[in-house]
């Protein structure tokens, strides 16, 4: 199978990964790929936002898969052009893909589907803003309505900036907070059948002990030892299937990944967000366990023949990720730094630990390695419970050096203290 993965950050390098441990797989490509993807796939140039560019890169290299990787091309609707010409995509429809691309519609989908979420209020105007968190009150939760890689929600206890970020927004969801602990669970799907993987946690704040401003993720690790057992199979019956159900009578087919970020409430589950895509770095932690060759599972939901698969295998084993983050990020972070230590991660850590890139870039055909966005690198380790993985991970991140770097300390500390 020729496989080609569209994308260029640590999400696509932990796929080019998989896929490349895949004996399935006899040729993979990534575009634009970075410099880590480098080393497991042929890397071509291409916007990936241009669905007629992406359709032809398939065609001239005879793709058997399709992988569409981030949001904003699914969105733009890439998997459609490459689906209209009979290859085969993993990944939704530009119209499905709204599911991530508009949190309005992804409120009225979860409405039609009888899924559990917070109420919420959709807002255009400074009036209807004030009106909905007065409603509400602290802490106030306000999301942009579009794509914003992650950052465009603010839970804040200060109403002006509450207020601030919800009229720089065009439209926006403001909604009830949610206690409790927040989960990732991903399911593959062919748009009727939904397969889960194995859940995840996720730190989204740029500082130890859940401080700092909101950025795209700082590390996550899986399994979840504090999880109820059926968890997994309650989010199925609740969300996952009735989503796609929902999508599947509207006339708009979800198939590919479905992501719901989850909240365990002392009133149950309830959705926080969809996404249409795998999450990083939750993808770095689960795919590390999963057993089942990966091109075979993504080909069968491009194909619509899922419920033809045997169950998925998984590794006992535990995942951890810590994600290495360039100075001065989520703002405006510097790039173009050296990055050293790679190699002795390689030498001296693998296999239970490996560096998955995320913004890098090399210097030339054989330059050293460069910083090229806010998140660089995923250090990403496995042992037998998440205290060896957590051990394995930082001992690993110790080895290489990033001027100005950052890092959270405390990625998985809670969990395997108490598992």
């Amino acid at each position: 199978m020729k496989v080609l993965v569209i994308g260029g950050g640590a999400r696509e390098h932990a796929l080019c990964r998989s896929l490349s441990l895949d004996p399935a797989v006899s040729a993979l490509h990534c575009a634009p790929g970075n410099a880590g993807i480098a080393e497991v796939a042929e890397l071509h140039p291409v916007d990936a936002l241009d669905g007629a560019a992406v359709e032809a890169l398939a065609r001239k290299l005879d793709a058997d898969l399709v992988v569409v990787g981030p949001e904003a091309p699914l969105v733009a609707g890439v998997a459609d052009a490459v689906r209209a010409a009979g290859i085969p995509v993993f990944g939704p429809s530009g119209e499905a893909a709204q599911l991530e691309g508009s949190k309005a519609f992804a409120k009225d989908v979860m409405a039609g589907a009888g899924v559990p979420t917070a109420r919420s209020y959709v807002c255009t105007t400074p009036e209807e803003v004030d009106e909905a968190l007065d409603a509400f009150g602290a802490p106030y939760v306000v999301k942009d309505d579009g794509l914003a890689a992650g950052k465009g929600v603010v839970v804040t206890d200060d109403i002006d900036k509450a207020r601030a970020h919800a009229n720089a927004c065009e439209r926006v969801v403001i909604e009830e907070f949610l206690d409790g602990p927040e989960v990732s669970l991903f399911a593959i799907t062919d748009g009727t059948t939904v397969v889960p993987l194995q859940p995840a946690q996720d730190f989204k704040r740029a500082l130890d002990n859940d401080e700092g401003p909101n950025t795209g993720g700082m590390g996550a690790y899986s399994p979840l030892p504090w999880a109820d057992p059926k968890l997994v199979q309650e989010v199925l019956d609740t969300v996952l299937q009735p989503t796609v159900d929902e999508m599947k009578k509207r006339g708009t087919t979800f198939s590919g990944l479905l992501y719901a970020g989850l909240a365990i409430t002392g009133r149950g589950v309830r959705v926080i967000e969809f996404n249409a895509r795998f999450g990083d770095p939750e993808t770095q932690v689960v795919l590390a366990r999963l057993r089942t060759p990966l091109a075979g599972v993504l080909l069968a939901a491009a194909n619509g023949t899922l419920a033809d698969l045997e169950p998925l295998r998984w590794s006992d084993d535990a995942a951890v990720t810590v994600v290495i983050a360039s100075h001065n990020y989520p703002d405006t972070p510097r790039t173009g730094d050296p990055i050293t230590g790679l190699d002795a991660v390689a030498a001296q850590d693998a296999p239970n630990a490996y560096v998955l890139h995320a913004g890098t870039k090399r210097d030339g055909e054989n330059g050293p390695v460069l910083s090229a966005g806010g998140r660089v690198l995923s250090v990403t380790a496995t042992g037998t419970d998440l205290a060896q993985a957590r051990e394995r991970a930082y001992a690993a991140l110790t080895r290489i050096d990033l001027d100005g770097s950052q890092h959270r300390t405390d990625i998985a500390a809670k969990a395997a203290a108490e598992s």
